[in-house]
């Protein structure tokens, strides 16, 4: 009887500290600069994001709506501060995948999987075959 809730209690802390559960900065592909904090969770069995912090410069909208969003999006019209840009990712292995990423910038919605390398999460959106792979960093 011990050895079973000794296995259950560090199967739930394993669970609950999954190492993509965190506050992930990330970077401009083209600039380098810092764009934006996303807060990685998990709800219902399932991993989702949102956009807690924006880097913004004194001439951009401080408080931006997506209006590129697609009508038809839940999101479109919405601020992208709180906004929800990753949804129902599902854990494979040491990655979570069969979920979305929305870029607000141009309303783009991609498949995605998401795993932890080295310390940074990477984060992969999909359009047909093609693939692109952003480095995001851990918040200190």
């Amino acid at each position: 009887m011990r050895l079973l809730l000794a296995f259950l209690f560090f199967s739930a802390v394993g669970y609950a500290q999954s190492p993509v559960i965190n506050k992930w900065k990330t970077i401009d592909d083209q600039t380098g600069k810092e764009k934006s904090v996303v807060e990685i969770f998990e709800k219902d069995g399932k991993v989702y994001g949102k956009i807690i912090r924006l880097f913004l410069d004194i001439n951009e909208e401080q408080d931006p709506i997506c209006l590129a969003c697609d009508k038809e999006d839940d999101r479109h019209k919405m601020k992208i501060m709180g906004m929800e840009i990753i949804r129902d990712l599902k854990k494979s292995d040491n990655e979570y995948a069969e979920g979305t990423i929305l870029d607000p910038e141009n309303g783009n919605v991609y498949r995605c999987k998401i795993w932890v390398e080295n310390n940074q999460l990477k984060v992969r959106g999909y359009l047909g075959p093609f693939y692109r792979t952003q480095t995001w960093l851990p918040v200190k």
